[in-house]
């Protein structure tokens, strides 16, 4: 009862505008519901008078259910099925997310970014957009401020890589492998993969869609060695600054743990769709749910006037990606 009498509003108003969020993303599914959700937070935020009663359930929502999300996420990636398929993208998957990383890694020093915005736009860019930032956020105990910043950014590209990537594909005379490898592993977001795969089907009458995917998934798994390595480097950077001995233990993310042991339940028992498919969407949901809470605690005006350099390190990570995955596929003789 203390629980629900503390949190219990604020996790009603995140769930109140998470759930027409959710429809609008099954809607327009090149934007996403966690967009429409942040929106429609930092829409709100601004218009509350009175925002003290629910700020425990805001906080609350942005920081456990987004870890609750990650986990629930695991029980959809069968790591048999998902190597076994992907394994043929793996130097290419490997190839853009270190150009995403460097990339970040160099504009942060260039421009003097904040580290977590860095952080966040390199591995949301690199791996899986909002699911990755997702995981990567309460490692590195980033704010709902980076977090919507960074995700704003992944959202920008997702769009446009959507729209172009299949006339791209075309004029470049991909294959219908070629695509999905492009899409895969260029296109940051599930729903984006998807909405370029479908077009590129649509035009071609081909079936590039569940290669794509399977790439796209395969990228996910870097979530598990990312989070880990910063985790420890986190740590180890709290040690240098109060000069205390690093724990392992203190600054593992447990909720990863988690993650993997749903995924390794999901291979063990080979758990069928009509189990996993639900939980993928709770999962989905409830980062819908989360991205609600941090639009709450996001000053949209504030966004905006700084938002100019995570936005160039966004464009030049996608650029950069882009170019390596079609280097690539060159390299091995797929394209």
């Amino acid at each position: 009862m203390d629980f629900i009498r503390k949190n219990g509003a604020g996790l009603l108003l995140c769930l109140i505008i998470a759930i027409p969020a959710w429809f609008a993303g099954q809607a327009v599914p090149v934007i996403g519901g966690p967009v429409f959700a942040i929106l429609a937070g930092m829409i709100i935020t601004l218009i509350l008078r009175e925002k003290e009663p629910f700020t425990p359930g805001i906080n609350y929502t942005s920081k456990k259910i987004l870890q609750a999300a990650v986990v629930f996420l695991g029980f959809g990636m069968n790591l048999t099925e998902i190597l076994a398929k992907g394994k043929q993208s793996l130097p290419i998957i490997v190839s853009t997310i270190a150009t995403s990383l460097i990339i970040a890694f160099i504009l942060y020093k260039a421009l003097k970014l904040r580290t977590n915005n860095a952080i966040l736009v390199g591995v949301g860019s690199s791996i899986c957009g909002g699911s990755a930032i997702a995981a990567t956020a309460p490692v590195i105990d980033a704010s709902d401020e980076e977090v919507a910043q960074s995700i704003s950014v992944i959202f920008l590209f997702n769009v446009a890589a959507a729209l172009i990537f299949p006339a791209l594909g075309a004029a470049l005379g991909l294959s219908n492998g070629g695509f999905g490898l492009f899409a895969g592993t260029a296109i940051n977001d599930t729903s984006s993969v998807t909405a370029a795969a479908t077009a590129w089907d649509g035009i071609h009458g081909s079936n590039t869609l569940e290669a794509a995917a399977i790439v796209k998934m395969t990228r996910t798994l870097a979530i598990i060695p990312i989070t880990l390595a910063l985790a420890i480097w986190r740590g180890r950077k709290e040690k240098n600054k109060a000069g205390s001995t690093f724990s392992l233990k203190r600054s593992f993310p447990f909720f990863v743990l988690f993650f993997v042991l749903a995924s390794v339940i999901t291979t063990v028992f080979r758990l069928p769709a009509e189990v996993t498919a639900p939980l993928k969407e709770l999962s989905k949901f409830l980062i819908v749910m989360a991205m609600a809470a941090i639009g709450l605690n996001t000053n949209i005006i504030k966004l905006v006037k700084t938002g100019a350099k995570p936005i160039f390190t966004g464009f030049c990570c996608w650029l950069g990606i882009s170019l390596v995955s079609l280097g690539m596929q060159h390299i091995l003789g797929i394209w």
